[in-house]
């Protein structure tokens, strides 16, 4: 079983989605694989994505790991609320429990072996690393995914992630201006909701600037880039 947990379609990396629809999808369909796409669910039944928590009228919640001003992420719960829980709820609804605990795989690779972390373990799960078990690394998953005839997927992440890179956003704004402008009026209502609380600015990125000044329109020479990436192994895949 493979669950995929969708932050919602507003806020996934688009090229995810449609690599999930175009390949990932129809691979597991011919070769008998079931994989479940799961969505985190309000008790009314109506569906929240994280963007819409995000922009939300009124809402004071930042539940990414947004920038302070001296660069540290914030505190976030977005992988928790979003990965974490909506992927356990569904375990717990098909038998998992803390006599009988789901085994739990997360792809993490070898040349990424510091994201296995020693998180806290769910009762009703037991977490296991398939590919460090097999002494995989990243050139050789995506040595494997061409050799199926699949063409290698883009990184899975949320488009608005403060830990992408500032190579990442220059990226996206050269390739897709239009979601950049998003992710720039993201920042900007995050902050007027700010200074209506009497609050500091906080960012996209960590270099204490709104993401409109911080990423280039042109490419710059290269200099260190060395951004945090979320742990976990939910997310970044």
């Amino acid at each position: 079983m493979f669950l995929f947990a969708n932050v919602g379609d507003d806020s996934e990396n688009p090229g995810t989605l449609r690599y999930i629809h175009e390949h990932a999808g129809p691979f597991a369909r011919t070769h008998g694989i079931e994989l479940r796409h799961l969505s985190r669910i309000r008790r009314d039944g109506t569906t929240e994505t994280l963007y819409g928590r995000l922009m939300r009228e009124g809402s004071r919640s930042i539940p990414i790991p947004i920038r302070m001003s001296n660069g540290a992420p914030g505190t976030r719960s977005c992988t928790s609320d979003f990965k974490i829980k909506v992927i356990g709820r569904w375990l717990k609804a098909h038998g998992a429990s803390p006599t009988n605990p789901a085994t739990v795989g997360i792809g993490i690779s070898v040349d990424e072996i510091h994201r296995a972390n020693n998180r806290r373990t769910e009762p009703y799960e037991r977490i296991v690393y398939p590919l460090l078990d097999l002494g995989i690394r990243r050139t050789d998953c995506a040595r494997i995914i061409q050799s199926a005839g699949l063409p290698v997927p883009p990184k899975s992440a949320c488009w608005f992630c403060p830990f992408k890179r500032l190579e990442a956003w220059k990226a996206l704004r050269r390739d897709d201006p239009d979601m950049f402008t998003r992710a720039c009026h993201l920042e900007n209502t995050i902050n007027q909701r700010r200074r209506t609380l009497n609050r500091d600015p906080v960012w996209l990125t960590r270099y204490d600037a709104p993401l409109s000044e911080v990423v280039p329109l042109e490419d710059q020479l290269p200099f260190d880039d060395s951004d945090a990436t979320c742990d976990g192994g939910w997310c970044f895949t």
